[in-house]
């Protein structure tokens, strides 16, 4: 069939109109860092998969924060969806997805963009899932993590104790160079008063182990300071709560989220908290305030 010649009055060539919205595009805002003294807010929060998350919550509170940076974990997505885009423009962005789809990843937005960003712990079983991005800047070294699960049965805890291990070299090697702030859905309820069933779930639910629990304390002895717990040593607070059975309504729930800082910064650090009332995900985001 003989190709349909085009009429004058049409063309190949784009209209004014329609090539206008790359000329006018806003350019993104965020800024380098200038190594002079902030106040930064940083958030962190498991999302559950981001483009779910996104269906449910239109991003508007943590916005409302005016977060300086934010870690969001397991995001299960290869590419930032177009809500992500549009209301963080003015955000530096690094996606960090696992080689296996619908799995994992991590995700970092800043207003200040990092000295050096690196993506992965520096294993391959663990880089290709996507669970760790380290950003520097002038005064310390932030560490977005999501730490591998044990698993039901704790089927993976030979695997988290290998993580746990290589991490713990890992944060202590940064740590001698600047002060660290690590992160994220770390997978452990330290103390009892961490989760709100203690017993019924002591050595037989991922995330309550005494490996576990035992792991964190040896972090902690190594130099750092779990922030929620030095700030509010008596306060039952959870950040994760089943689907199941109306737990986050009854307040059901695990502290699985944290921030982990160096010793010598706690004192920098004004506020650590809970959104608790923030929705999308099975977890809630954290905030974190410190000033260098």
């Amino acid at each position: 069939m003989p190709k349909r010649k085009a009429s004058p009055c049409e063309s190949s060539v784009p209209s004014a109109e329609a090539i206008a919205p790359i000329f006018t595009r806003v350019k993104p805002s965020f800024v380098a860092d200038a190594g002079e003294k902030k106040s930064w807010r940083i958030l962190s929060w498991n999302v559950a998969g981001l483009r779910a998350c996104v269906k449910k919550n239109d991003f508007e509170k943590i916005l409302s924060e005016s977060p300086d940076l934010i870690f969001l974990g397991e995001t299960k997505c290869n590419e930032w969806p177009p809500l992500i885009e549009t209301k963080f423009k003015d955000y530096k962005k690094t996606l960090v997805a696992s080689q296996k789809g619908g799995y994992a990843g991590v995700g970092l937005l800043s207003k200040v963009a990092p000295i050096k960003v690196i993506q992965g712990i520096g294993d391959e079983e663990f880089d290709k899932e996507g669970r760790l991005i380290i950003a520097e800047y002038s005064h310390f070294f932030f560490i977005g993590v999501y730490v591998p699960n044990s698993g039901r049965g704790l089927v993976n805890l030979s695997k988290r104790e290998r993580w746990e291990k290589i991490f713990l070299e890992k944060i202590q090697d940064l740590d001698k160079t600047k002060p660290v702030i690590y992160g994220g859905d770390l997978n452990v309820a330290h103390s009892e008063i961490d989760l709100r069933n203690p017993e019924s779930n002591r050595n037989k639910t991922a995330g309550f182990t005494d490996q576990e629990r035992g792991w964190f304390t040896d972090l902690l002895a190594a130099g750092f300071k779990d922030t929620f717990r030095t700030l509010h040593p008596d306060e039952k607070a959870y950040t994760y709560w089943s689907y199941i059975g109306s737990a986050r309504e009854n307040d059901v729930g695990w502290r699985l989220d944290y921030y982990v800082v160096s010793n010598r910064i706690m004192e920098k650090v004004k506020t650590s908290g809970i959104m608790r009332t923030v929705t999308g995900s099975d977890h809630c985001p954290v905030i974190l305030d410190i000033t260098f």
